[in-house]
């Protein structure tokens, strides 16, 4: 289920304002608990979840040290930009102090379904990446490469995935992602701009003459760039545009692969 848009946009209003009430481009999301005396909690939960928030007469954020959620990590500061979504966003506060709902531990990078999820990622990326100064920041690039992705993620502390699907909502190039699993995609995101929806083979499928596919098929492979023709992603590329080319970054991890394509 997706975040309608009235949802979104106050969603968006919300978390937005909350960030550029300071000056950092890093998001000082620990102050910003401390203002509303929500206590935040760092330690060992094992691998019971990367963070939650629990209310117990009180509001508690606990996150989970053991699998790397620390106040100056990309994980650790998703995951609690994830749990003040769920403390600031009024439904979500309101049904689980009224025991409506029961606190929903999260876990990190993992396809969430609950449109609670969604709404709670979405303010993260909002209160990491405010539209208005990540906008700004992305226009100072003149042209577009796998670099600027790489250098906004590292100005504003998050991961390249969260960097990448913020940027093509909001950035000044279109641009698809492509999440892939044991040869099969998890899930893809991409601009409204972007010029190609179908991809070469089927949705679940990974295109065997991409770089991803390549790196499933031969099980090796390192982090790299390279120019592809459109075909070998894309399905509908009509005869006059038979010999459009396009980019893909892939960042492989074992059975996991992370592509973005731009052209």
């Amino acid at each position: 289920m997706e975040i309608n848009n009235r949802k979104r946009n106050q969603i968006k209003d919300l978390a937005e304002f909350l960030a550029l009430e300071h000056d950092e481009t890093v998001t000082p999301l620990n102050k910003i608990a401390e203002l509303e005396e929500l206590p935040v909690f760092y330690d060992d939960y094992g691998n019971a979840f990367d963070g939650t928030l629990v209310y117990d007469k009180s509001f508690y954020i606990h996150l989970n040290t053991t699998l790397g959620n620390t106040s100056d990590k990309e994980r650790g500061r998703f995951t609690l930009a994830h749990e003040l979504g769920h403390y600031f966003i009024d439904s979500h506060r309101i049904a689980l102090k009224a025991g409506l709902i029961k606190p929903h531990p999260s876990r990190y990078n993992k396809n969430k379904h609950q449109v609670i999820e969604r709404e709670a990622d979405y303010f993260a990326s909002c209160i990491l990446m405010p539209e208005k100064r990540f906008r700004k920041d992305c226009e100072k690039y003149r042209k577009f490469d796998y670099q600027v992705i790489e250098n906004l993620a590292k100005q504003y502390l998050v991961s390249i995935t969260a960097c990448a699907i913020r940027f093509a909502d909001i950035g000044t190039h279109p641009i698809m992602l492509v999440y892939m699993e044991d040869n099969r995609i998890a899930w893809k995101w991409q601009s409204n701009d972007f010029r190609f929806w179908k991809l070469a083979d089927d949705k679940e499928v990974v295109p065997k003459d991409s770089l991803a596919g390549k790196y499933f098929n031969t099980g090796t492979g390192e982090k790299r760039t390279e120019e592809l023709w459109g075909v070998d992603w894309f399905d509908g590329i009509s005869d006059d545009n038979i010999n459009f080319k396009v980019y893909e970054q892939v960042i492989p991890y074992k059975n996991k692969v992370l592509s973005i394509v731009w052209y």
